[in-house]
């Protein structure tokens, strides 16, 4: 097949770390090239950010990038897009005119009404991966809530209009059915790992001698919890905490979170042991998780959350809160421990639990590793979004007929 991926703010050859790049750059990334090694010509369109910036790139053998003109070549936060949307949509049109995708496949919101407006008299169905949805955002974030005005109408709009919704994981797929989304529409396939990199530690090498490490893996900012982390680590005189992303180093002491932070770990006179690395190369992430006693997920909500499954697919043990995809990829009393969100001293307790039992996280990083290679290596991920994709494309869409009935059944 010839797949369209739009991906409007997250290029997936971006570095890592930077206030909008994460765990979706990851995803479109890792999927695309999947889909490639299966045969599938895949080219992901994202936004030009750069004059000098190349229009075209390969991420692998059958998978490219091309970055389109939409508002000014210059870098913008996510939430300032959403007046170029159009013009992105008018130039993905005059592509997929010329060259139609046999399906395409839209990552976050803005990009679905890309995608949306682009294949309007192709005939090509379109597929919408949210990845965070309005919703949620808001119930969590409230007055920060940054999200354009409309989001959560359109998300909904975008949700009935598009062919089928691909949720990563069942929190995701109830609230799109509390939006009015209705189940036959939506599909759950989850994110992946890819579990030929993220490895376990050879038997005996690790060797790191010293404070138990805690690890959280992440972008600086509030809703990721690690102020909650470093809660936490007062109660657990023994241990340090290592905080890995954000800016690069040397710009960290420019970063409003990462002084907020500061100033919290002075406040619960940790200071001397928590570590902030700033941003850290994709290449050396493995190595890091394994080099955790616990890796620590304490997001106040989680779309869907790659951490987790990353230190799980290197025998970690891991300790996260309750929430969105963190719920399904993290099996409580087998790969690791679940807490409420927003509750450093049930975080607190969870890791001391496991770092006063050595064998019990030994065990659960074997089990771990075992859930990641069966449920969550990328290739099971592509394989089962290739499915969705052949559905889609062989013109099955029930889930697109039921909402056109609710559609009209809603209308007055």
């Amino acid at each position: 097949m010839r797949i369209a991926m739009v991906s409007e703010h997250a290029d997936p050859t971006a570095a890592l770390g930077s206030a909008d790049a994460g765990g979706q750059n990851v995803h479109v990334a890792a999927l695309a090239c999947e889909l490639a090694g299966l045969g599938h010509l895949v080219t992901v369109y994202t936004r030009r950010t750069s004059p000098g910036q190349a229009p075209v790139a390969e991420l692998s053998p059958g998978a490219t990038v091309r970055r389109l003109q939409a508002g000014p070549a210059a870098p913008l936060p996510k939430d300032k897009l959403l007046p170029h949307m159009g013009e992105l949509g008018e130039r993905l049109g005059r592509e997929w005119r010329r060259h139609p995708p046999d399906v395409i496949h839209a990552h976050f919101w803005m990009s679905g009404l890309a995608a949306l407006r682009g294949a309007a008299g192709t005939g090509a169905p379109v597929a919408q991966t949210f990845h965070a949805l309005g919703t949620v955002k808001a119930r969590y974030q409230g007055p920060k809530d940054t999200s354009p005005a409309g989001r959560i109408d359109a998300e909904r709009r975008i949700g009935l209009d598009c062919d089928q919704v691909i949720a990563t994981c069942t929190d995701e797929a109830a609230e799109l059915h509390a939006m009015g989304i209705p189940r036959a529409q939506v599909s759950i396939v989850p994110c992946g790992v890819d579990t030929a990199v993220f490895t376990p530690a050879a038997p005996g090498s690790r060797t790191r001698a010293g404070r138990p490490r805690l690890l959280m893996l992440g972008r600086l900012v509030e809703r990721k919890g690690i102020e909650d982390a470093i809660a936490a680590l007062a109660r657990l005189p023994r241990a340090e905490l290592v905080v890995a992303g954000g800016p690069s180093r040397a710009e960290l002491c420019a970063d409003p979170e990462y002084r907020r932070l500061r100033g919290a770990a002075r406040a619960h006179q940790v200071s001397d042991r928590v570590t902030f690395t700033g941003g850290v190369a994709r290449s050396r992430v493995p190595a890091l998780l394994r080099s955790a006693d616990v890796v620590v997920c304490a997001p106040w909500y989680e779309p869907f959350g790659i951490v987790p499954l990353e230190a799980m697919a290197c025998g970690v043990p891991v300790v996260a809160t309750a929430v969105g995809g963190l719920a399904d990829s993290v099996v409580p009393g087998r790969t690791g421990l679940l807490v409420p969100p927003r509750d450093p001293a049930a975080l607190a307790d969870a890791i001391a639990a496991l770092l006063a039992s050595p064998i019990l996280g030994a065990a659960f990083g074997r089990a771990g590793r075992r859930r990641a290679q069966h449920w969550y290596d990328w290739a099971r991920v592509a394989a089962q979004t290739e499915t969705v994709y052949l559905r889609l494309a062989a013109g099955t869409r029930p889930g697109r007929q039921a909402a056109g009935r609710a559609a009209a059944g809603a209308a007055p």
